[in-house]
């Protein structure tokens, strides 16, 4: 029986670190295969992870385009539409895949673009207020002209003459607008008072009056204008729908954004999209109410402010669809081309407590609830 015993235990000694050797490795290659396949899961999650980071990049830069164009707008009406259009095409062109090379001509066009618009933008306020300047010295030297001819209103032309060339050397045209407003207050209670004793003098001060009027209110006719269509601007079309919220009165507002007009610029030109957004404009605005206001958004959408409630919008949605919509001729390089139009139509009625934002957003909405929605086919 001992000699049995040392000689299974003659075996264990032989054997046993083998065994132990083999359970060790077999344990070491468990471990290390799930370390690979952490290894493997953590690589994964950093790629997914860098990828939404790019994504989320991407749409921040685009977002930011969209609010330069936006801003750019706002702060000149009369320069920023071309500024904004080309930003939001830059937008527009960084929805499909970015690559770095597209990233970087869009920067240097950014660039471009700003330094152009800040160009533009400077000297357009220039030329405002030089023209204003310009109408401050001729009434200054027609109220030079009055006092001579009635010594007894001197003293008060004199205040008056030197005040409009005070005005002419201000450059900040809300200071001189305010001054031009005080001092055409008291220009009319002089005038007033002179219409007694002098009926000449005082008819040729009301002519230059009534010519420094005409080209204030053309100037300021114009700068609500859109230079391409002719169309109330979006800064006249805010004041507006401003205007008529502050009066607390129903009122509804029409959202048009034309589908597919990007594919129509690059097929046919630029020249022919402007010709298809002023015929398309002059229908629009045919279509409605004197009482009504037709503006150009922006790009290809327009606005209309309608001095109704919600059945009556619904009906203009559809006269729209029915006399607006259609085909329009343009001149292209190739000849005449008849190209379909028609539109994604949103709407909003004015509700109590109601901002300009709010009432935009579910006129917006709405206009692209009905984009999403598939075309049903002519009856």
């Amino acid at each position: 029986m001992t000699h049995d015993r040392l000689e299974v235990a003659d075996v264990f000694r032989q054997h046993g670190q083998e065994l132990l050797n083999r359970w060790s490795d077999r344990k070491w290659l468990a471990d290390s295969s799930r370390y690979v396949k952490g290894m493997i899961s953590l690589k994964k999650y950093i790629e997914s992870d860098r990828e939404e980071l790019l994504k989320a990049a991407l749409s921040s830069y685009r977002q930011a385009l969209e609010a330069m164009g936006n801003s750019g707008f706002r702060a000149c009406p009369a320069v920023g539409g071309g500024l904004r259009q080309n930003l939001l095409n830059m937008q527009q062109a960084l929805e499909g895949e970015a690559t770095a090379r597209l990233l970087q001509e869009t920067e240097q066009r950014v660039t471009t673009e700003l330094d152009q618009w800040g160009t533009s933008a400077a000297d357009y306020s220039k030329q405002r207020v030089t023209q204003i300047k310009e109408l401050m010295v001729t009434l200054a030297g027609a109220a030079d002209v009055a006092g001579e001819r009635d010594q007894r209103y001197v003293k008060q032309f004199q205040d008056f003459t030197g005040r409009l060339k005070a005005i002419a050397s201000l450059c900040d045209l809300a200071q001189i607008r305010d001054s031009l407003m005080k001092s055409a207050i008291d220009l009319k209670s002089c005038a007033t008072a002179m219409a007694e004793e002098s009926q000449k003098a005082v008819a040729k001060l009301r002519q230059d009056v009534g010519t420094y009027q005409a080209r204030l209110d053309d100037a300021e006719r114009l700068a609500g204008l859109d230079a391409l269509t002719g169309l109330d601007n979006r800064g006249k079309v805010e004041a507006t729908i401003e205007f008529r919220l502050s009066r607390g009165r129903p009122f509804s507002i029409m959202m048009l954004d034309l589908n597919g007009f990007k594919i129509i610029n690059d097929a046919y030109g630029h020249l022919a999209g402007d010709e298809l957004l002023k015929k398309f404009a002059g229908e629009l605005k045919s279509a409605f109410r004197a009482t009504d206001v037709i503006g150009r958004w922006g790009g290809d959408e327009f606005l209309v402010v309608l001095d109704c409630e919600a059945l009556e919008a619904e009906d203009h949605r559809t006269r729209v669809a029915k006399w607006i919509f259609g085909d329009y001729t343009v001149q292209s390089q190739g000849g005449p081309r008849k190209i379909n139009v028609t539109a994604a139509v949103g709407i909003s009625v004015s509700r109590q407590g109601d901002s300009l934002r709010t009432l935009l957003g579910r006129a917006d909405e709405d206009m692209y609830r009905e984009k999403r929605t598939p075309a049903k086919p002519a009856a």
